[in-house]
């Protein structure tokens, strides 16, 4: 099981473009529908919507392929 995030964190993960980081904005525990697709989610798998630090993008990742921004717990 990967690490649980909540609303506020400071995170980055791997991009087509590098590394980007944001901060989570919601965290989904059931299935929802994201840029028109379902994106799965469980209390035990949840994903996480996270707003760029640069842009207005918005992303939405497991939280396997999240980590915390160095010096943040």
């Amino acid at each position: 099981m990967s690490h649980r995030f909540e609303v506020g964190d400071h995170v980055e993960w791997n991009s087509e473009a590098g590394r980007v980081s944001g901060t989570i904005t919601e965290v989904h525990t059931a299935d929802f529908d994201y840029k028109g697709h379902t994106r799965r989610a469980s209390p035990e798998e949840p994903q996480y919507k996270i707003k760029s630090d640069r842009t207005d993008h918005v992303a939405a990742h497991k939280g396997s392929a999240l980590r915390l921004v160095d010096g943040e717990q």
